[in-house]
């Protein structure tokens, strides 16, 4: 995913001590810091996306922070060593003395960071995760990792993934994600859901149906669905309904005289080049190999 982050910001005697060290990845842009602020120094930042920042030295008895725009001194709180901001959420610091420091700022697109945690916890905890901003003193792992990212970004030396990954440890070490709404996601599908789902996917065998539909025919939003669904059979949807067709096929041979040709045109398959490339995926044999192998038993 391509992704330029975009960020309101406005600062007054806060400088740069050296260029910045930056690095674009799939939704999301790494940037490493080394700067100063003088007292008084004061800074101003909103992004409609979600971002994190992470200081390699305390900045607590030195620089202040705020969400609200008005009443600071009344209001204001020491930075923390990490600090995750969600989407939309300003933020307003003010320096009470002289203060050299460095950070890393990432800026995630909130879609790329949605998919990203979906899957594990849900769609619905992922969701409340953004959207509870975090602030922690004591983030020795999480600083360790930031460092890890700041070696990768300034001098690259692996692929994408490495960096890709370390922000992902990043982010799932720091956002505040709700065990309690993690546990509901080992739910199983019940038996007769499990049944319905069979019964309908033999019915419909010359057609692969999509996950939402799947998830229709048991009366769940398809997000859920595919969630309890791995829990459930070990396997993705569309992973397990290809193997219930292959499983019918397997049938097919064995209790008809049909030609594999004629099979793969029954459950939907492009072609008989396609059922025998699938069919060999799964079972291990082609069909006609697998036909002659159960024949002789």
């Amino acid at each position: 995913m391509a992704y330029l982050h975009e960020m309101t910001c406005f600062t007054d005697g806060i400088r740069a001590i050296a260029p910045a060290k930056w690095r674009c990845l799939d939704g999301l842009i790494s940037v490493y810091w080394d700067a100063e602020g003088h007292a008084g120094a004061t800074g101003y930042y909103l992004s409609p996306d979600p971002r994190i920042v992470i200081f390699f030295n305390d900045v607590s008895s030195h620089i202040r922070m705020s969400n609200r725009d008005s009443g600071f001194i009344h209001h204001y709180r020491p930075m923390k060593r990490a600090i995750y901001v969600p989407a939309g959420v300003p933020l307003w610091t003010s320096f009470a003395s002289f203060h050299r420091f460095s950070h890393l700022d990432i800026h995630l697109h909130k879609d790329r960071l949605l998919k990203y945690l979906s899957p594990s916890v849900g769609t619905s905890v992922a969701l409340s995760a953004l959207r509870r901003p975090v602030e922690i003193q004591d983030a020795g792992a999480i600083e360790a990792l930031a460092g890890l990212l700041v070696d990768e970004v300034s001098n690259p030396s692996k692929h994408a993934i490495y960096a890709e990954s370390l922000v992902g440890s990043i982010v799932t070490g720091l956002l505040d994600i709700d065990g309690e709404a993690v546990e509901q996601t080992n739910a199983r599908l019940t038996q007769a859901q499990m049944n319905r789902l069979i019964s309908v996917v033999k019915a419909r065998a010359d057609y692969r149906m999509t996950v939402g539909e799947m998830a229709d025919t048991v009366g769940l939003s398809e997000s859920w669905f595919a969630n309890v669904f791995k829990q459930t059979t070990g396997k993705t949807p569309l992973q397990w309904q290809l193997g219930k067709r292959i499983d019918l096929a397997q049938n097919m041979l064995t209790d008809s005289d049909l030609s594999v040709a004629a099979i793969a045109a029954q459950l939907g398959f492009s072609d008989q080049a396609h059922l025998t490339k699938t069919f060999r995926q799964v079972a291990g044999e082609t069909p006609a190999a697998w036909r002659r192998i159960q024949r002789t038993k």
